[in-house]
């Protein structure tokens, strides 16, 4: 009868463990994640396996020293399964209308996340590398590469909807492109060499 007693109010521990991390970190956590994934259906399940992660974690009596630390890492993960699912190598599948240029493919400029945990830190780091080097486009370029690489929507999808000709947005696309790869160029270079 104790043993029962002590296992329910473990539980209700746990619980109340989990509901306080739930309300102290939440809405941040929502933010992080919205801030990377343009689709709000996708933030929201990415969101949700989070906090999975954690009373999973929390049920198997997994130690968790930072877990402010633990629930970002978990994010900045799912968020790159996401993108894995859902787009492989966008980069590389469309032309930037320039011939002869060698085309930028993401999973290149990115280490594999099965290569071990320096591997995923360097990965977790080039990706935030990328959203900065987002932020510095201009808003028209940045919008089409945006919607081309993670949205997935097409050249001619997006003329018909702005007006905009195709070949204004690829130029545009190729500029965002070869910006990116400036910018992101000696980060790659810093953890291909370590």
């Amino acid at each position: 009868m104790d043993e029962t007693f002590t296992i329910d109010r473990m539980t209700d521990e746990q619980d109340r463990n989990i509901a306080d991390v739930l309300a102290r970190e939440s809405s941040r956590l929502r933010k992080f994640i919205e801030r990377r994934v343009p689709d709000i259906g996708d933030a929201e399940d990415v969101l949700q396996d989070v906090f999975y992660e954690l009373v999973e974690a929390n049920r198997l009596l997994m130690p968790i020293e930072h877990v402010t630390g633990w629930l970002f890492r978990v994010a900045r993960n799912r968020i790159t399964d996401l993108f894995r699912r859902k787009k492989p190598e966008r980069l590389g599948d469309a032309a930037t209308g320039v011939e002869g240029e060698e085309l930028l493919k993401l999973e290149d400029l990115l280490p594999s996340p099965d290569a071990g945990p320096e591997a995923r830190y360097a990965r977790s780091v080039l990706l935030d590398e990328l959203e900065l080097a987002l932020d510095e486009l201009p808003t028209e370029q940045r919008r089409v590469f945006i919607a081309h690489e993670l949205e997935g929507r097409s050249f001619k999808e997006m003329a018909a909807e702005s007006g905009v000709s195709v070949n204004t947005l690829l130029s545009r696309k190729h500029y965002a492109v070869l910006h990116l790869r400036e910018r992101l160029q000696s980060i790659y270079d810093e953890y291909t060499k370590a």
